[in-house]
């Protein structure tokens, strides 16, 4: 495969300085942690690694000697420690980044010149300031070669910044930098005159994206190291690697939805699990695509046979990656998204005698337990949940005696049985389990959960997720720790004498298409954000429309949530407002009429509930777009 045969299959540059430096730029930036924070501190991925904190004497052996024959180490003294970095504690909304990114950067630029309109919005700035001091952080590899170098994220020397951008460069867009005075790096032992070296090596000019202006330089050079950050923002986190290689009609309405993203995991809205497997995938992703455009880069003239091989597996891949993490991009990382295919257990149907089953849970069984079962009941006794819900059939019932269990089962119900506690529903306890990404997911025409208490730790998905059919739950505590019980399109649920607390979002999630009858429920502290907007709370309970879903609410008791109580998600488009895009229950008249249209549009039933202490107020609208799954 030569070179450009490589560009044309695989779209990547084989010798553009440009990609090379983005990937070195970016997709180390990413798995090393070398960002830096923000909005409150806290980063999508990862914490940041202050320059100073990284201070020891490394072992090394340099990359440059004296002479090509001596591995003599430098005569050096030893590195100051580094000043702080600026990092801006300024917080972002997100309509804030919405109007900086898709408005102001980008526009109407396509993905292709992405990287010009990011250049275009830094030079803007560099203007007010040409001459600064700053961290310059690279990866180690850069200035060191087979050493050890532990968990050493990153190599920073302190620079005097020239920010004339350098002419005749390609992008991403350089600067001059020249070592700063006292010599400062995080690591102790390195020699300035392999710094020297270095820097010679690339004219005295390196990626912007590399300097970190340090405290103290001024309000033009902290307003720089805030254009800076806005950058690193970008490619850290909206930035894909495949953007620039397939057409994208509208690319600032893309970058708006992964801003969505950024924040939906930040706020909780998507549970940490499900997160950290999109950024484990991400950031593999991006180490077989570095490790590819690496690779390509060694062949010269045309690839021998064990080099077009290896080329077309790293390639292979990594499309792989790629095209499982744009799927689940398009799905918003919603929590019933297919992360690994979910394969379902084959339909039992009814046993072919048509006997049913009663199925017992208990370590030992004694005569009480089955006093009051009649005298035709045919009985299974198991020492697991597992065991008995493998052993059922359609029409079966499992019941459970006090104590504590766990069920991969739950994750994949696709028999219509009931299950139900024996005694008090808080002594019959489920746990989830950490490694599966559901705890209930029920595909059953007719499913009954009574008298039990769920108790959420570390699944991905709801704590209970209808996918069609019918379920019931009567009776039962539902601890959350991820997003509540969801309904999916087509899907019913029927929630009577059940109490909800803890979802990270709203407690029931309503799916455009799907019905719910809620009765005598306690539905409360739920839709816990992380995020200090607030904007995106979905409250107690959370109606998507379009198409409408189908909800009755009787006699439930729904307080103390962040946001409304209910809360109706509109399309931004369904009615016309040139006002807030959040009408409340309460206010003036046009909110009111914009309240009451959706209601009317919607099949609710909402009769002598008691809604109370939901942060703001008991029925109100938000207009955001979705993505339906």
């Amino acid at each position: 495969i030569s070179q450009k045969a490589s560009k044309e299959h695989f779209k990547i540059p084989v010798s553009s300085e440009m990609a090379h430096e983005k990937a070195q730029s970016h997709d180390s930036t990413i798995t090393n942690s070398e960002v830096p924070s923000y909005d409150d501190g806290s980063t999508l991925f990862s914490a940041a690694d202050a320059p100073q904190i990284v201070r020891n004497k490394v072992p090394m052996r340099r990359k440059l000697a004296p002479n090509p024959d001596s591995e003599e180490p430098f005569d050096a003294k030893e590195a100051q420690v580094l000043p702080q970095i600026f990092i801006s504690n300024k917080t972002y909304t997100y309509d804030e980044r919405v109007a900086l990114f898709c408005d102001h950067i980008i526009g109407q630029c396509s993905a292709e010149d992405a990287d010009e309109a990011i250049s275009f919005y830094i030079i803007e700035k560099l203007a007010s300031k040409r001459y600064w001091t700053a961290v310059w952080k690279t990866s180690p590899e850069v200035l060191l070669v087979n050493c050890d170098i532990g968990d050493l994220p990153f190599v920073g020397v302190l620079v005097d910044v020239n920010c004339t951008p350098c002419e005749g460069k390609s992008l991403p867009l350089r600067v001059s930098v020249s070592v700063a005075e006292p010599y400062s790096s995080n690591i102790a032992n390195l020699p300035r005159e392999l710094v020297e070296d270095v820097l010679r090596e690339h004219d005295y000019s390196v990626p912007i994206l590399d300097v970190y202006p340090i405290q103290g330089m001024g309000a033009d050079v902290d307003n720089i190291a805030e254009y800076l950050e806005h950058a690193r923002f970008f490619y850290d986190f909206l930035w894909r690697d495949w953007d620039d290689e397939e057409e994208c009609d509208e690319y600032a309405g893309l970058i708006e939805k992964r801003i969505q993203l950024y924040y939906d995991i930040q706020d909780g809205t998507i549970p940490g699990p499900i997160s950290e497997r999109y950024r484990k995938t991400l950031e593999e992703y991006r180490s077989k695509r570095l490790d590819l455009t690496k690779f390509q880069t060694k062949i010269r003239g045309e690839a021998l046979p064990g080099e077009a091989v290896e080329c077309w597996k790293k390639y292979y891949e990594m499309s792989m990656l790629c095209g499982l993490l744009k799927f689940w991009e398009d799905l918003r990382l919603r929590s019933h998204g297919p992360f690994y295919p979910r394969i379902y257990k084959r339909r039992k149907g009814q046993r072919t005698s048509g006997r049913i089953v009663t199925h017992i849970v208990a370590q030992i069984m004694t005569t009480d337990m089955i006093k009051n079962f009649s005298a035709d009941t045919l009985i299974q006794q198991h020492d697991s949940l597992s065991a008995a819900l493998d052993s059922c059939f359609s029409g079966d019932t499992v019941v459970v005696f006090p104590g504590e269990y766990h069920a991969v089962a739950l994750a994949s119900l696709t028999d219509d049985i009931t299950i139900k506690g024996e005694g008090e529903r808080k002594e019959v306890l489920f746990y989830s389990d950490p490694s599966h990404d559901n705890f209930v997911a029920s595909k059953a025409s007719k499913v009954m959960l009574m008298n039990l208490t769920l108790v959420q730790h570390g699944t991905c998905d709801g704590i209970v997720v209808v996918e069609s059919g019918q379920l019931t739950l009567d009776n039962c505590v539902l601890k959350c720790q991820g997003t509540g019980v969801c309904v999916l399109t087509g899907a019913s649920l029927v929630m009577k004498n059940c109490e909800i607390s803890g979802a990270k979002g709203a407690g029931v999630e309503l799916y455009p298409g799907s019905i719910a009858e809620l009765h005598r429920n306690e539905i409360h502290h739920c839709s816990n954000q992380l995020a200090k907007d607030s904007k995106g709370s979905q409250g107690g309970i959370n109606l998507k429309v379009l198409p409408q879903p189908q909800l009755k609410l009787t006699d439930n008791h729904i307080h103390d949530n962040h946001g409304y109580g209910v809360t109706i998600l509109v399309p931004d488009n369904l009615y016309k407002a040139s006002e807030d895009l959040e009408q409340t229950a309460s206010g003036d008249k046009n909110e009111t009429d914009y309240l009451s249209k959706a209601l009317q549009k919607l099949s609710l039933e909402i009769t002598t509930n008691k809604l109370e202490s939901n942060t703001k107020g008991d029925i109100g609208l938000l207009r955001k777009m979705w993505v339906n799954s």
